[in-house]
Protein backbone atom coordinates (compact mmCIF):
# COMPACT_ATOMS: atom_id res chain seq x y z
CA UNK A 1 0.00 0.00 0.00
CA UNK A 2 0.90 3.60 -0.58
CA UNK A 3 -0.03 6.56 1.47
CA UNK A 4 -0.21 9.57 0.20
CA UNK A 5 -0.68 12.85 2.11
CA UNK A 6 -2.64 15.15 0.08
CA UNK A 7 -3.86 17.91 3.26
CA UNK A 8 -3.17 17.46 6.85
CA UNK A 9 -3.91 21.17 8.68
CA UNK A 10 -6.70 20.57 11.59
CA UNK A 11 -10.01 22.52 11.26
CA UNK A 12 -9.35 24.47 8.18
CA UNK A 13 -7.00 25.20 5.68
CA UNK A 14 -4.06 26.73 6.21
CA UNK A 15 -1.42 28.63 4.14
CA UNK A 16 0.81 25.69 3.38
CA UNK A 17 -2.02 22.79 3.43
CA UNK A 18 -5.24 21.83 2.68
CA UNK A 19 -7.14 20.09 5.28
CA UNK A 20 -7.70 16.48 6.09
CA UNK A 21 -7.18 14.31 2.97
CA UNK A 22 -5.48 10.99 2.33
CA UNK A 23 -4.53 9.00 -0.93
CA UNK A 24 -4.23 5.40 -0.51
CA UNK A 25 -3.16 3.05 -3.22
CA UNK A 26 -2.69 -0.78 -3.90
CA UNK A 27 -2.81 -3.33 -6.45
CA UNK A 28 -4.84 -6.48 -7.08
CA UNK A 29 -3.36 -9.21 -8.06
CA UNK A 30 -4.87 -8.57 -11.45
CA UNK A 31 -2.63 -5.19 -11.72
CA UNK A 32 -5.52 -2.92 -11.31
CA UNK A 33 -4.24 0.07 -9.33
CA UNK A 34 -7.00 0.97 -6.67
CA UNK A 35 -7.44 4.45 -5.58
CA UNK A 36 -9.59 5.59 -2.42
CA UNK A 37 -9.49 8.30 -0.72
CA UNK A 38 -9.52 8.74 3.45
CA UNK A 39 -11.65 12.37 3.55
CA UNK A 40 -11.82 15.05 1.63
CA UNK A 41 -11.99 18.25 3.24
CA UNK A 42 -11.57 22.11 2.69
CA UNK A 43 -8.96 23.09 0.04
CA UNK A 44 -7.82 19.57 -0.91
CA UNK A 45 -9.32 18.83 -4.17
CA UNK A 46 -7.09 20.75 -6.45
CA UNK A 47 -4.03 19.53 -5.04
CA UNK A 48 -5.40 16.06 -5.11
CA UNK A 49 -5.54 16.11 -8.79
CA UNK A 50 -1.57 16.12 -9.11
CA UNK A 51 -1.68 12.72 -7.40
CA UNK A 52 -4.24 11.33 -9.07
CA UNK A 53 -6.71 11.79 -11.98
CA UNK A 54 -10.38 12.03 -10.00
CA UNK A 55 -12.01 10.01 -12.53
CA UNK A 56 -9.83 7.27 -11.20
CA UNK A 57 -11.36 7.27 -7.78
CA UNK A 58 -12.48 4.06 -6.89
CA UNK A 59 -14.32 5.44 -3.81
CA UNK A 60 -13.54 8.07 -0.92
CA UNK A 61 -14.10 7.27 3.07
CA UNK A 62 -15.35 10.31 5.44
CA UNK A 63 -14.84 9.94 8.73
CA UNK A 64 -16.80 12.75 9.59
CA UNK A 65 -19.01 15.08 8.20
CA UNK A 66 -17.16 18.35 9.74
CA UNK A 67 -16.26 20.16 6.65
CA UNK A 68 -12.63 19.89 7.49
CA UNK A 69 -13.14 16.61 6.64
CA UNK A 70 -15.79 16.51 3.83
CA UNK A 71 -16.59 19.82 1.93
CA UNK A 72 -14.75 19.20 -1.18
CA UNK A 73 -16.62 16.31 -2.14
CA UNK A 74 -18.46 19.50 -3.73
CA UNK A 75 -15.84 19.74 -6.26
CA UNK A 76 -15.78 15.50 -6.88
CA UNK A 77 -19.79 15.78 -8.03
CA UNK A 78 -18.96 18.52 -10.57
CA UNK A 79 -16.13 16.66 -11.52
CA UNK A 80 -18.42 13.54 -11.66
CA UNK A 81 -21.53 15.22 -13.46
CA UNK A 82 -20.05 17.67 -15.79
CA UNK A 83 -16.63 16.46 -17.18
CA UNK A 84 -17.11 16.82 -21.03
CA UNK A 85 -14.95 13.85 -22.03
CA UNK A 86 -13.62 11.20 -19.71
CA UNK A 87 -16.76 8.66 -18.53
CA UNK A 88 -17.35 8.91 -15.10
CA UNK A 89 -18.80 6.56 -12.89
CA UNK A 90 -20.91 6.87 -9.93
CA UNK A 91 -18.63 6.47 -6.78
CA UNK A 92 -19.17 4.72 -3.43
CA UNK A 93 -18.61 7.45 -0.73
CA UNK A 94 -18.63 5.69 2.67
CA UNK A 95 -19.81 8.52 5.46
CA UNK A 96 -22.10 8.81 8.72
CA UNK A 97 -25.67 8.45 8.34
CA UNK A 98 -26.25 12.24 7.62
CA UNK A 99 -24.28 12.06 4.60
CA UNK A 100 -26.84 11.11 2.14
CA UNK A 101 -28.84 14.51 3.25
CA UNK A 102 -25.48 16.22 3.19
CA UNK A 103 -24.44 15.08 -0.35
CA UNK A 104 -28.21 16.55 -1.83
CA UNK A 105 -27.59 19.87 -0.46
CA UNK A 106 -24.02 19.42 -2.74
CA UNK A 107 -26.14 20.11 -5.39
CA UNK A 108 -26.56 23.80 -4.71
CA UNK A 109 -29.76 25.62 -5.73
CA UNK A 110 -31.73 25.08 -9.24
CA UNK A 111 -29.47 21.83 -10.19
CA UNK A 112 -31.61 19.36 -12.14
CA UNK A 113 -29.57 16.43 -11.44
CA UNK A 114 -29.59 14.51 -7.81
CA UNK A 115 -25.77 14.39 -7.15
CA UNK A 116 -26.91 10.88 -5.62
CA UNK A 117 -26.34 10.02 -9.80
CA UNK A 118 -22.42 10.45 -9.43
CA UNK A 119 -22.24 10.19 -5.48
CA UNK A 120 -23.65 6.42 -4.00
CA UNK A 121 -23.85 6.86 -0.35
CA UNK A 122 -22.73 4.02 2.03
CA UNK A 123 -23.19 4.24 5.98
CA UNK A 124 -20.68 3.13 7.84
CA UNK A 125 -21.98 0.31 9.91
CA UNK A 126 -19.97 -0.91 13.10
CA UNK A 127 -18.69 -4.40 12.76
CA UNK A 128 -19.00 -4.69 9.04
CA UNK A 129 -15.99 -5.05 6.71
CA UNK A 130 -15.91 -2.88 4.08
CA UNK A 131 -14.29 -4.51 0.93
CA UNK A 132 -12.90 -2.33 -2.31
CA UNK A 133 -10.50 -3.84 -4.15
CA UNK A 134 -7.69 -4.94 -2.44
CA UNK A 135 -8.54 -3.12 0.65
CA UNK A 136 -10.67 -4.52 3.30
CA UNK A 137 -12.15 -1.93 6.17
CA UNK A 138 -13.39 -1.59 9.45
CA UNK A 139 -14.41 1.26 11.47
CA UNK A 140 -15.29 1.97 15.10
CA UNK A 141 -17.26 4.54 16.65
CA UNK A 142 -14.84 7.55 18.42
CA UNK A 143 -15.10 10.13 20.40
CA UNK A 144 -16.03 13.21 18.67
CA UNK A 145 -19.05 15.53 19.67
CA UNK A 146 -20.27 14.45 16.02
CA UNK A 147 -20.74 11.13 14.99
CA UNK A 148 -16.81 10.35 13.70
CA UNK A 149 -15.30 7.15 12.35
CA UNK A 150 -11.92 5.88 12.63
CA UNK A 151 -10.64 3.12 10.42
CA UNK A 152 -8.50 0.21 10.03
CA UNK A 153 -7.51 -1.06 6.98
CA UNK A 154 -5.72 -3.87 5.26
CA UNK A 155 -4.42 -4.10 2.31
CA UNK A 156 -1.16 -5.70 0.34
CA UNK A 157 2.02 -5.28 1.89
CA UNK A 158 4.64 -3.55 -0.38
CA UNK A 159 7.15 -5.85 0.36
CA UNK A 160 7.80 -7.27 -2.91
CA UNK A 161 9.17 -10.37 -1.78
CA UNK A 162 6.18 -10.55 0.69
CA UNK A 163 2.50 -12.39 0.07
CA UNK A 164 1.39 -10.87 3.68
CA UNK A 165 -0.88 -7.84 4.37
CA UNK A 166 -0.07 -4.48 6.00
CA UNK A 167 -2.39 -2.56 8.38
CA UNK A 168 -3.17 1.01 8.88
CA UNK A 169 -5.47 2.94 11.20
CA UNK A 170 -6.60 6.66 10.57
CA UNK A 171 -7.99 7.70 13.73
CA UNK A 172 -10.38 10.37 12.30
CA UNK A 173 -10.83 13.12 15.13
CA UNK A 174 -11.40 12.03 18.45
CA UNK A 175 -10.00 12.00 21.99
CA UNK A 176 -8.63 8.84 24.04
CA UNK A 177 -11.42 6.22 23.74
CA UNK A 178 -11.35 2.40 24.03
CA UNK A 179 -12.10 2.26 20.45
CA UNK A 180 -8.76 3.45 19.22
CA UNK A 181 -7.31 0.56 20.67
CA UNK A 182 -9.23 -1.87 18.74
CA UNK A 183 -8.74 -0.21 15.81
CA UNK A 184 -4.59 0.80 16.11
CA UNK A 185 -3.56 -2.52 17.85
CA UNK A 186 -0.35 -4.16 16.13
CA UNK A 187 -0.62 -1.74 12.89
CA UNK A 188 2.33 -0.90 10.63
CA UNK A 189 1.01 2.59 10.39
CA UNK A 190 -1.05 4.69 12.58
CA UNK A 191 -2.26 8.24 11.49
CA UNK A 192 -3.18 9.61 14.27
CA UNK A 193 -4.71 13.35 14.75
CA UNK A 194 -2.80 15.47 17.96
CA UNK A 195 -5.38 18.72 16.90
CA UNK A 196 -4.39 19.67 21.26
CA UNK A 197 -1.89 20.17 23.68
CA UNK A 198 -1.49 19.31 27.00
CA UNK A 199 0.46 22.85 27.60
CA UNK A 200 -3.29 24.78 27.01
CA UNK A 201 -6.29 23.81 29.22
CA UNK A 202 -8.48 22.39 25.59
CA UNK A 203 -11.87 21.00 26.34
CA UNK A 204 -11.97 17.11 26.49
CA UNK A 205 -13.92 14.40 24.13
CA UNK A 206 -12.66 16.57 20.99
CA UNK A 207 -9.45 15.87 19.79
CA UNK A 208 -6.28 14.17 21.05
CA UNK A 209 -2.96 15.85 22.31
CA UNK A 210 0.34 14.85 21.09
CA UNK A 211 0.92 13.40 24.72
CA UNK A 212 -2.31 11.42 24.26
CA UNK A 213 -1.63 9.97 20.36
CA UNK A 214 2.33 8.88 22.04
CA UNK A 215 0.36 7.27 24.25
CA UNK A 216 -2.39 5.68 21.74
CA UNK A 217 0.70 4.59 19.50
CA UNK A 218 2.44 2.94 22.68
CA UNK A 219 -0.13 1.01 24.21
CA UNK A 220 -0.76 -0.46 20.99
CA UNK A 221 2.53 -1.63 19.56
CA UNK A 222 2.32 0.34 16.83
CA UNK A 223 5.24 -0.01 14.37
CA UNK A 224 4.85 3.51 13.09
CA UNK A 225 3.01 6.84 13.67
CA UNK A 226 2.55 9.68 11.55
CA UNK A 227 0.91 12.82 13.24
CA UNK A 228 -1.51 15.40 12.00
CA UNK A 229 -4.97 17.38 11.87
CA UNK A 230 -2.16 19.99 13.60
CA UNK A 231 -4.26 23.21 13.43
CA UNK A 232 -2.42 26.36 12.37
CA UNK A 233 -2.12 27.98 15.75
CA UNK A 234 -0.56 25.12 17.27
CA UNK A 235 3.42 24.83 16.68
CA UNK A 236 4.03 21.20 14.74
CA UNK A 237 7.27 20.56 16.13
CA UNK A 238 6.14 20.96 19.71
CA UNK A 239 2.92 18.58 19.20
CA UNK A 240 5.90 16.18 17.98
CA UNK A 241 7.90 17.03 21.20
CA UNK A 242 5.18 16.02 23.26
CA UNK A 243 4.08 12.74 21.44
CA UNK A 244 7.60 11.58 22.02
CA UNK A 245 7.13 12.07 25.57
CA UNK A 246 4.85 8.87 25.38
CA UNK A 247 5.81 7.20 22.49
CA UNK A 248 9.58 5.80 21.36
CA UNK A 249 9.17 4.73 18.34
CA UNK A 250 9.22 6.21 14.92
CA UNK A 251 7.19 8.81 14.61
CA UNK A 252 6.84 11.92 11.94
CA UNK A 253 4.52 14.44 11.34
CA UNK A 254 2.57 14.91 8.93
CA UNK A 255 3.74 17.11 5.56
CA UNK A 256 1.74 17.57 1.87
CA UNK A 257 3.12 15.43 -0.51
CA UNK A 258 4.59 13.07 1.55
CA UNK A 259 4.83 9.37 0.91
CA UNK A 260 4.31 6.31 3.27
CA UNK A 261 4.85 2.89 1.70
CA UNK A 262 2.96 0.15 4.47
Amino acid sequence: MKLTIVGCSGSFASADSPASCYLLQATDAGGKLWSILLDLGAGAFGPLQKYVNPTDLDAVLISHLDPDHCVDLAGLRVWRHYHPSQHQRAIPIYAPAAGEKFMAQLAGAGEECSPSDVLEHHAWRVGEAVDIGPFSIRVERVNHPVEAYGMRITGPSSDAGSHAEAVICFSGDTDDCPELDVLARDVDLLLIEAGFTEARPDPRDIHLTGARAGAVAARNSVKHTVLTHIPPWNEPDEILAEAQTTYAGPMVLARPGAVFTI
